[in-house]
């Protein structure tokens, strides 16, 4: 389990094959629903910073804090379960 949750949020932070792999399928719609068509976090940001707008790159900045926290939880998980399986 821990190496589970230790590789996806591997995944999370090399965001450059993502960007590479996913700028094929980019999509510029918002989705309305949970089985809607959506592009992935990293390719967002990168697009948001490099509109000339400073409001696009404090979206941009929030959306790096996000990916962030969801990394630092992640890994957090995996040491609590690393630490209870251990004793």
């Amino acid at each position: 389990m821990s190496g589970i949750i230790l590789a996806m949020s591997r995944a999370v932070g090399e965001t450059a094959p993502i960007l590479i792999i996913s700028s094929l399928v980019f999509i510029t719609m918002v989705p309305s629903g949970p089985l809607d068509r959506f592009t992935i976090l990293p390719l967002q940001i990168y697009t948001w910073a490099a509109f000339p707008k400073d409001d696009f790159r404090a979206i941009a900045s929030t959306g790096i804090i996000v990916l962030l926290f969801i990394l630092i939880t992640m890994n957090s998980i995996a040491v609590l379960i690393r630490m209870r399986t251990q004793k």
